[in-house]
């Protein structure tokens, strides 16, 4: 009987010795991998972190520098474009629908109107500066009508 205790009590110790030796094995395995091919040790590799998680700050504040440049930029920029074609001389046949308006404004509703008027004899052009979604001067029917649908297209 006290060989089968003894049997059982050394089969028992290898056998949790052999656990813990794959249990650390698979450990030293994971902190290899953890530790890359860069570092040899875990100081090594918690500096390099820190090192680019630095990097990665400077980086993102520096993007969202840019990105407010670039919002602000976009502000001004033409993002409300439309042009309506008509015919200003309707009954008489000397126009046809070769006459626009169009308009051209950026998101703070600033921008212009350009206009042309065709005959067969000579073709006016016309500009209005828009400020604020208003213009300066009287705006004709089919004016109105594009800054209105350019209004309507700003995104």
């Amino acid at each position: 009987m006290t060989l089968d205790f003894n049997f059982y009590v050394t089969l028992s110790a290898i056998i949790i010795f052999a656990i813990f030796l794959i249990w650390t094995i698979r450990l030293e395995i994971k902190i290899r991998k953890l530790l890359g091919k860069k570092c040899e040790n875990l100081d090594d590799t918690l500096a390099l972190l820190k090192k680019e998680v630095s990097y990665l700050k400077k980086y993102a504040e520096k993007s969202e520098e840019n990105f407010e440049t670039i919002d602000n930029k976009l502000k001004k920029t033409i993002s409300g474009l439309e042009t309506v074609r008509f015919n200003p001389f309707k009954g008489d046949g000397s126009g046809g629908n070769q006459s626009f308006a169009t308009a051209l404004i950026n998101k703070e509703g600033n921008g212009v109107i350009i206009s042309s008027l065709y005959s067969r004899d000579h073709v006016s052009i016309f500009s209005k500066p828009i400020k604020n979604l208003k213009a300066e001067h009287e705006l004709t029917e089919e004016e109105r009508t594009a800054l209105q649908k350019a209004k309507e297209s700003i995104i």
